[in-house]
């Protein structure tokens, strides 16, 4: 059974990515837990530490405490401090402009949000 979590300040966001993921990976196969925030994620993920999630899909684009980061990017430095997610699969879904420069610097998988409405984008990173 695959452990995720979801982390995005929007609930309509959160349940869409819900949705989507367990239509690609079937209900019965996936755990998933959520956040509304990179803080409340820091804080799952270290709850969690002993039993470190196998998928994490973050937003950018939450609260502003963490400029000049976007908060999503301060949250993957954050995970990435833990030797317990080192094979942790690390997703950024957003919908800011350079989200492929971000992914690349932290060597993550990105989706932005114009193509989350296809179903192949979360196949592509998931399987």
């Amino acid at each position: 059974m695959k452990r995720i979590l979801i982390v995005d300040d929007s609930p309509n966001w959160v349940k869409y990515h819900e949705s989507a993921i367990l239509s690609v990976i079937g209900e019965t196969k996936a755990i998933i837990d959520k956040a509304y925030s990179a803080k409340e994620g820091n804080d799952k993920i270290t709850v969690s530490i002993d039993e470190p999630y196998d998928i994490i899909f973050t937003d950018m684009q939450m609260e502003t405490d963490f400029l000049p980061f976007y908060a999503g990017e301060w949250f993957i430095k954050q995970i990435q401090l833990f030797k317990e997610y080192k094979n942790t699969k690390i997703i950024i879904i957003s919908a800011t402009g350079n989200i492929r420069q971000i992914a690349e610097k932290y060597g993550v998988d990105f989706i932005p949000k114009y193509m989350c409405k296809k179903l192949d984008e979360y196949k592509k990173v998931l399987v």
